[in-house]
């Protein structure tokens, strides 16, 4: 590990907003190594004194705010915090976790202000202006082992205090402050947390920072000494065929323990499908997290294999045995007893959430705590903390507490959706819509779109059955299985009477408009079936289909026949709990099918202005792309769920239609 400190970078901070700039600088360094810091864990502080509003100087502790990430925060993203009052508090012989954060909260200079880390009384009791903390990995293998103690004393010596571990909150940060009272002294660089992380600490920013990047490197050099550091990864091979219907088939089972749809993203790369073949490895991450506070993201343990029943089960059994040593009398509420990782040695590992950053986030801890139970079996045996203080750690007052505060979550949240045609147009409206509600999104389109955490854009052609095959298992191995599919692309050819009309221009409309979206319904079927909330499709038709116009009997034609295609499915997969709907739009004029020349000549043919063209309907509405999509959302979800079959118009009123 190497210092990342820039003098400039450093300076310009300081220069632009002062010393918490410079504060915000060094912390999104640590925040860039994963190694250091991870979802969003590890916080910073500084020590600053301000005039307040009558011009008294007041001594602050900006300490990082819950919600913020190292890795991008800014200076808004630190609470000030009453120095005084803090070390008031740690006079106290016992304080609950929630009355602190209530007393941190309501002693910031801002109302504004993020609530202060759980952890800001440690940072105040600490007598340095800078203290910064990490979860780093090398740190965590070694206080992992039965004999962790002993190993990070032969590292460290004198240069650090170490404590064992104490639950976070005020009960470690009294413990700390005791310490310090007994033990402190100003040469020393640091606080190891058994089981839990490293603390460091300077007078400015860079000496706080690279004390933290050394006293971990010193620490990777024991492993390094140790011939654990280097691990053997496994050679380069291509993964195994993804079996697509049993992953589709574990995220129902998944969502049906959690009680509502959850997302479940594939890793079978060779690091990951040879962990998860390797029995020592999966039993020993069985025992528990590698840092404690992962437990909230990814519960205590991984499932292996598919046993998803039995690991229900005995995390209800987990949650019975515990909740009465820690509840206080007061009753807890059981969490969805879900696992949000799957250790599998087919399908890889499996990281769970409701939403995609959820699973990315269950998915870096999983590949981090790889390395550190390789690392700590070699070197004698994986040993973190135990269950009990693993469970008062995801049952915290404070998670608690965020629970009866839940919003609820969108309508379509841990879902996933597949549209076609999706870079332009309705097709791009529909995969914006459904992101909007919370949707995880695949596109298929010949354009490519920009690609984000729940968005997956796939080129290619659909009139391709290998391509259509191959996106629909990169749908399931990105998310989980398929819910909602929107058959939105299609081919209008230009304007020809049936009398010029050509076999190759029959032949191109009918393999896209037609015959490609048969394809797609019959090869999406296995996963619509296994959709948590029963499957559902889309299909954008025509105003063409009811009210056909001249020189259109391709498309006319293609989507007329496509129409009673989705009749047909209504009726042959209602039994499977897949409802079928279609859309007829007409006059939507923010697509590529029309530009500016061309709705100009259309005006000109009708004896109209371009706007009046535009709203050529009874309701003289203009009907957008957004609304279109925003018309199959809601088909797409609860408000319609009792409906299949249907076709319904979004034209403002096509007087032939009516």
């Amino acid at each position: 590990m190497k210092s990342l400190w820039n003098d400039k970078e450093a300076a310009d901070c300081k220069e632009s907003d002062g010393e918490l700039g410079l504060r915000a600088y060094s912390s999104r360094l640590l925040g860039a190594d994963e190694s250091l810091v991870l979802a969003g864990g590890g916080n910073t502080s500084v020590k600053l004194s301000e005039p307040n509003v009558l011009g008294d100087d007041v001594e602050l502790l900006y300490v990082k705010g819950s919600g913020w990430d190292l890795s991008e925060i800014e200076p808004p993203g630190f609470a000030g915090v009453r120095m005084d009052h803090c070390l008031r508090l740690l006079e106290l012989p016992e304080l609950t976790d929630a009355v602190m954060v209530n007393e941190l909260k309501t002693h910031c200079t801002l109302a504004s202000a993020p609530t202060p880390s759980v952890e800001t009384l440690l940072h105040a009791c600490l007598p340095f202006t800078y203290v910064d903390h990490t979860h780093a990995d090398a740190v965590v293998t070694l206080t992992n082992l039965a004999d962790g103690e002993a190993r990070v004393r032969d590292v460290y010596a004198d240069r650090v205090l170490y404590v064992p571990y104490v639950m976070p909150g005020y009960d470690l940060a009294k413990y700390c402050a005791d310490l310090w009272a007994r033990e402190g002294r100003d040469d020393l660089e640091g606080i190891v947390l058994l089981k839990h992380g490293m603390f460091s600490f300077g007078q400015d920013a860079r000496e706080s920072y690279e004390r933290m990047i050394s006293l971990v490197n010193q620490a990777e050099d024991y492993l390094r000494a140790q011939g654990v550091w280097e691990l053997s990864l496994p050679s380069e091979e291509p993964p195994s065929h993804l079996d697509a219907p049993s992953l589709a088939a574990l995220r129902q089972s998944l969502s049906t323990v959690a009680g509502f749809p959850m997302l479940l993203r594939a890793n079978r790369s060779p690091r990951a499908l040879s962990f998860a073949r390797n029995k020592q490895w999966t039993e020993a991450h069985k025992r528990g997290t590698a840092t404690p506070d992962h437990v909230i993201r990814v519960k205590r343990s991984p499932l292996v294999g598919r046993g998803m029943t039995a690991y229900a089960e005995s995390y209800g059994e987990s949650f019975s045995r515990n909740a009465a040593k820690v509840a206080g009398g007061e009753r807890l509420s059981m969490l969805d007893p879900a696992p949000r990782l799957v250790l599998d040695p087919e399908l890889g590992l499996l990281s769970a959430g409701r939403r995609p950053s959820d699973c990315a986030v269950a998915e870096a801890i999983a590949l981090h705590t790889f390395d550190i139970v390789e690392r700590t079996e070699a070197l004698g045996g994986y040993e973190p903390v135990g269950e009990l203080d693993l469970f008062r750690m995801e049952y915290w007052e404070l998670e608690q507490a965020k629970l009866n505060k839940l919003e609820t979550p969108p309508v379509f949240a841990g879902e996933v959706a597949l549209v076609t045609g999706s870079a332009s147009g309705i097709g791009r409206a529909c995969v914006n819509s459904l992101r909007s509600r919370g949707c995880a999104v695949v596109g298929l389109d010949l354009d490519s779109a920009e690609p984000a955490i729940d968005y997956l854009p796939i080129v290619g052609d659909l009139v391709d059955s290998e391509f259509v095959e191959d996106s629909i298992a990169k749908t399931v191995e990105a998310f989980g299985g398929l819910d909602v599919l929107v058959l939105n692309a299609g081919l209008f050819p230009p304007t020809q009477r049936l009398e010029e009309l050509d076999d190759e221009t029959w032949s191109k409309t009918m393999a896209l408009n037609l015959d490609a979206n048969q394809r797609l319904l019959r090869l999406c079927h296995p996963f619509l079936k296994l959709s948590p909330n029963g499957g559902r499709v889309l299909v954008v038709g025509s105003k063409n289909v009811p009210a056909p116009g001249p020189g259109a009997a391709a498309y006319s034609a293609s989507k007329a026949a496509m129409t009673q295609v989705a009749r047909v499915a209504a009726l042959e997969w209602a039994a499977d709990g897949i409802r079928v709907n279609v859309l007829h739009p007409n006059s939507v004029f923010d697509t590529n099918l029309w530009t500016s020349e061309i709705l100009e000549k259309r005006a000109q043919a009708y004896g109209m202005t371009v706007e009046e063209y535009t709203r050529r309907n009874l309701l003289k509405t203009e009907v957008s792309s957004h609304d279109v999509a925003e018309a199959a959302c809601e088909l797409c979800g609860p408000r319609f769920s009792k409906t299949t079959g249907a076709q319904v118009p979004i034209d403002g009123g096509e007087e032939r239609v009516v």
